[in-house]
């Protein structure tokens, strides 16, 4: 019998032992694979590959939680408010005429329409405000913690949507998310503009960046009206958060944005407010709010005239901008393949976008049929795809030739330029059209965009310079260094050849080629 123990004994511990050298080589064969992840991570092409897919993924979900809600919320709140006045609006009518009654009805109505305004603005208002900071900021900690930090937030401001049960959660929800884009957005394209350094390359980045928010705004409404109507209110933003929650981790394995090595190189940037009386970039970010307005300024008025004109169904008046985004990717891909072969027309190439927005708009009020309404929405989306396409890389250009070479503040500033647009849409626009009309506000809309296309002439001779010329800005109080402009067109040497340096303990610099990920 105790021989049989010991024999027992001795063959649990070998299996035990054999268990033990499994698991082993299991651990061995997967650091072996991260080990291998992370050589192919430090690729300098495939590093920006990556990154170029976090961001895009990032803007993407900012702007479909953006138009997200635009089939859900105005019904959910009208469900809202009827079970909570049900009782009350009872004994309303009870106690009042038929005159007094319509007139409670129309204010309640009136109320809830701007209700419904103010929350949407919101995102866009707060987004407005914060930009400038997180612009500075930015510039100061580098660009991989400010987007993880906006993906966090944007992660709890889904989360907040989809169980937000009244008024004052969703208006939370909205305003988180415009802090949350204030950090993603700007910091997303500032790392583009940041890793590609070539002008063809980074028009081309620039370009699928917005391809990627074109698609998420217009793709959002049908996507979001479809799941509210079959699986609830809350599954749309479970979706969404998912995604938010997996691009988060993404950014965190992948960009490592606690890493200090990135922040203890950058340069010092130029602050915000000499960037924003720069009369170029100030050209520039002017053309982005104007070509923006029609859009803006549509998107909360152009369902009740298609209603009150076309007598058009909830399903046009849901895919009314959906077939927009056909030639907005259109016009990027001529954009970018225009600005490769002749870079120099940058500035007419925003221009002609302004001038067909122009047309586009005034040609809204003359449609009859939902068919001929596709044609000058159309036109709106494929000029804005100009203008974005033609201006967003030329805002780094100006950087480039006139500063320095960091991107926080000034697409802080081009930020800006869309949520002032965007913040006065739902509350400017329903005004405009009751007190002068819809045919006036696109007149005015489209007669601003053709006005304002020859500012961008100012541009053309700026487009010639080369950034070799002039690393520090010539509005900068203080003039260029040579030890700095050296240093910087040394780097820039090795950033495009996929190297980084690292400044040992002596202050020398030593060029690394393995840890370019982290500095590239």
């Amino acid at each position: 019998m105790d021989t049989k123990g010991i024999t027992e004994d001795h063959g649990a511990a070998h299996g035990a032992g054999d268990l033990a050298q499994s698991a082993a080589m299991k651990l061995s064969e997967i650091g072996e694979r991260t080990k291998q992840l992370g050589t192919k991570f430090k690729d300098p092409e495939r590093q920006r590959r990556i990154i170029l897919v976090i961001v895009c993924v990032a803007l993407l979900l900012d702007n479909m939680l953006y138009m997200v809600i635009v089939p859900i919320i105005p019904d959910y709140l009208a469900e809202l408010q009827s079970e909570a006045d049900h009782a009350s609006f009872n004994a309303r009518v009870k106690n009042a005429g038929n005159s007094s009654n319509h007139t409670i009805f129309k204010a309640t109505k009136g109320n809830f329409d701007l209700q419904i305004g103010v929350l949407f603005a919101s995102k866009a208002i707060l987004q407005l405000l914060v930009n400038p900071l997180t612009g500075t900021f930015i510039d100061r900690v580098g660009y991989d913690l400010p987007l993880f930090i906006g993906l966090i937030i944007m992660f709890f401001s889904t989360c907040l949507f989809a169980f937000a049960d009244n008024y004052v959660s969703l208006f939370a929800a909205r305003s988180l998310q415009g802090l949350g884009s204030a950090f993603a957005d700007t910091s997303g394209i500032a790392m583009i503009a940041d890793k590609y350094t070539e002008e063809a390359e980074r028009s081309r980045a620039l370009g699928i960046a917005l391809a990627f928010i074109s698609f998420g705004s217009l793709v959002a409404p049908p996507f979001g009206g479809i799941l509210y109507e079959f699986c609830g209110k809350r599954v749309p933003f479970i979706v969404l958060a998912c995604i938010c929650f997996t691009d988060g981790m993404l950014c965190l394995t992948v960009l490592k944005p606690f890493s200090r090595g990135e922040r203890e190189n950058m340069p010092v940037g130029t602050p915000i407010y000499k960037l924003m009386i720069d009369p170029y970039i100030a050209v520039v970010a002017g053309a982005l709010t104007t070509c923006n307005i029609p859009l803006a300024f549509l998107e909360p008025t152009i369902a009740n005239w298609m209603e009150e004109t076309m007598h058009s169904s909830q399903w046009e008046i849901g895919l009314a901008w959906l077939p927009a985004f056909f030639p907005h990717v259109l016009g990027v891909y001529i954009t970018v393949k225009l600005a490769a072969k002749y870079p120099h027309l940058q500035w007419f190439y925003g221009a002609l976008g302004m001038v067909i927005i122009g047309a586009s708009s005034c040609t809204v009020p003359a449609c009859k049929t939902f068919g001929q309404l596709m044609g000058p929405l159309c036109g709106i989306c494929f000029g804005i795809a100009l203008v974005d396409t033609a201006l967003l890389p030329t805002l780094a250009f100006l950087v480039d030739v006139r500063h320095v070479s960091v991107y926080g503040s000034v697409y802080a500033i081009a930020d800006i330029s869309y949520c002032v647009a965007y913040a006065l849409g739902p509350v400017v626009a329903g005004q405009i059209v009751h007190d002068l009309g819809f045919i006036q506000l696109n007149l005015g809309m489209g007669l601003a965009n053709v006005l304002y296309a020859p500012a961008l002439l100012l541009l053309k001779n700026v487009c010639q310079m080369k950034p070799s010329n002039s690393e520090r800005g010539m509005l900068l109080e203080e003039g260029p260094t040579g030890l700095y402009d050296t240093i910087k067109t040394q780097e820039r040497e090795r950033k495009r050849k996929g190297l980084s340096n690292v400044v040992d303990e002596n202050g020398i610099a030593k060029y690394s080629e393995e840890e370019s990920f982290e500095y590239a």
